[in-house]
């Protein structure tokens, strides 16, 4: 499955909050650094736990966006990501290691997903790759 995923500089919910009244969208999910477990891989600063890790819109009724908050500044180019969801972690590894480019975030274990992460290909392109 193949969906936009939006990024923002510390705006998530507010964006999402605007796309709603645009479209009539529904939320279907929206979770907070702060509901995350804690662990020293993934640190959050007290600073950062009211910013969206993860969300999910409806804006059509085929139509799904997704988006989270950067605790770091992005530029314009670095704010719309082609997120796939994969079937097996040997597609996603092939993909992963024939797009790689320039990693942000290496494909590993995550504690929602089998497989994640997300890359910058040749061309500049943003992708996130998730086996579930």
């Amino acid at each position: 499955m193949i969906k936009p995923y939006l990024m923002f500089n510390r705006e998530c919910e507010e964006a999402f909050k605007l796309y709603i009244e645009a479209f009539g969208g529904e939320l279907i999910a929206m979770q907070k650094y702060s509901e995350i477990p804690s662990s020293p891989d993934f640190p959050v600063e007290e600073s950062d736990k009211d910013l969206v890790l993860y969300s999910q819109l409806r804006l059509t009724e085929d139509g799904i966006i997704m988006g989270s908050d950067s605790n770091r500044e992005l530029n314009d180019s670095d704010k719309v990501v082609v997120s796939v969801e994969l079937n097996s972690e040997e597609q996603a590894r092939k993909a992963w290691n024939i797009l790689i480019e320039e990693g942000s975030m290496d494909l590993h274990e995550t504690y929602f997903a089998k497989l994640h992460g997300s890359l910058k290909d040749k061309f500049g392109v943003s992708w996130m790759f998730t086996v579930n």
